[in-house]
């Protein structure tokens, strides 16, 4: 690991940080955490598509992965504001929502990184 590659996450989290917040600020408008989900599910589609292409082209160089996946995308996504939303429906005894949630965002989240994959190579 050297310098450059830790600035190219840094400079790719900083600006996945700020997309995630914009889209967070547009998608407030019910119960359902849709800016959590929509971000997330989003991220990995992306990060399926990286991941398809850097395995696709022998140029793909490892900074651009790094700055893409590990930066803008690690940025982006949140599975720490996924797990608060979730014990917060749990504590409010929102189950059924709280189901919905947890079980959307893993199995919709793992669809997507295959579709952007499958879509990339």
């Amino acid at each position: 690991m050297t310098l450059k590659h830790l600035l190219m996450v840094g400079f790719g989290g900083a600006l996945g940080s700020m997309m995630r917040l914009t889209l967070s600020h547009w998608l407030r408008f019910s119960q359902f955490p849709w800016a959590t989900f929509a971000v997330n599910l989003s991220g990995s589609f992306a990060i399926g598509v990286i991941w398809a292409l850097s395995l696709r082209h022998a140029t793909f160089e490892q900074q651009w992965r790094l700055f893409l996946a590990s930066g803008i995308c690690g940025g982006f996504t949140t599975f720490s504001a996924f797990s608060l939303e979730g014990l917060s429906m749990l504590q409010q005894q929102k189950l059924g929502l709280y189901l919905l949630y947890v079980a959307g965002s893993v199995l919709l989240g793992l669809a997507a990184t295959w579709l952007g994959y499958e879509l990339a190579k």
